[in-house]
């Protein structure tokens, strides 16, 4: 990564690498820790050393309130940028936002072969909610954010209203010329490890601010001291290289107090 900042010179560097999907990460907390919070130091730290004039984080509504190690990853994340643009002259900016349809992995790509294929399609709950928005949408939204940025700013976008995932499959086997539970079954799997029933995009209590793009707020989210900071990673570190899960969880929840990382609360399908 040397090579390619100091060959290509890159004046923004929108950073989406991540790994996003929550049941593996809940089996596989090290290599959150490791590519989630430790990598994207390293890329940061790179581009301020490199004089990269905008850094983005792609950041996700998992982490409000996480209740995964995903989430609770990405959270830890957010306070890495804000902590780094206190460092370096380039300015470091977060962007929250929820599921992008038919970006990889996503659930309207596998709706869509489970219906191709006869059904039966899989939802976890029929209450659970997600918030949805196009690739167009979330890449012009990003980059309104980045341009407006001055640094440490945490960017809360306006997705609209959450939809729930059952709706979402019943419309796309409709569209299908198909009829839900009918001609194409629908099964409830219940909710995995570390999975909401709703993703929040702010947490009651945080001062968001409007900015001039209508779809744009600024989540003025307190950080943490650089000593603080620097201490959490090394630890984390440290547990990541050693390979203990249940010590990473641990830690993660005692360093951020709104993660809940058991689990608890989510209800089983079809309870009251």
């Amino acid at each position: 990564m040397q090579a390619l900042f100091a060959q290509h010179k890159p004046e923004i560097v929108a950073h989406a690498a991540a790994h996003k999907h929550v049941p593996m990460m809940e089996s596989h907390p090290c290599e959150a820790i490791k590519n989630n919070v430790l990598a994207t130091r390293v890329l940061a730290e790179l581009a301020g050393e490199a004089g990269v004039e905008c850094f983005i984080l792609i950041s996700s509504d998992k982490a409000v309130r996480p209740s995964s190690v995903m989430g609770a990853s990405k959270r830890v994340t957010e306070l890495v940028v804000q902590e780094l643009d206190r460092r370096h002259s380039t300015r470091y900016v977060a962007v929250r936002f929820g599921n992008v349809m038919g970006s990889a992995g996503s659930v309207i790509p596998v709706f869509r072969e489970q219906i191709e294929a006869g059904g039966p399609v899989t939802v976890t709950h029929p209450d659970m909610t997600r918030y949805f928005m196009t690739i167009p949408e979330a890449s012009v939204l990003v980059l309104e954010a980045a341009a407006m940025g001055q640094g440490g700013e945490i960017f809360v976008l306006d997705m609209g209203e959450p939809e729930k995932v059952l709706d979402l499959a019943k419309r796309l086997i409709e569209l299908s010329g198909y009829k839900p539970f009918e001609d194409i079954a629908i099964v409830f799997t219940g909710v995995r490890p570390g999975e909401k029933l709703f993703e929040e995009l702010s947490l009651q209590g945080e001062d968001i601010a409007k900015t001039r793009h209508p779809k744009i707020y600024i989540g003025n989210i307190a950080g943490r001291t650089t000593e603080d900071l620097d201490a959490a990673l090394a630890r984390m570190s440290a547990l990541a290289e050693a390979g203990g899960p249940g010590e990473i969880r641990e830690f993660l929840t005692a360093f951020l107090p709104e993660a809940r990382l058991d689990g608890a609360g989510v209800p089983a399908v079809g309870a009251a």
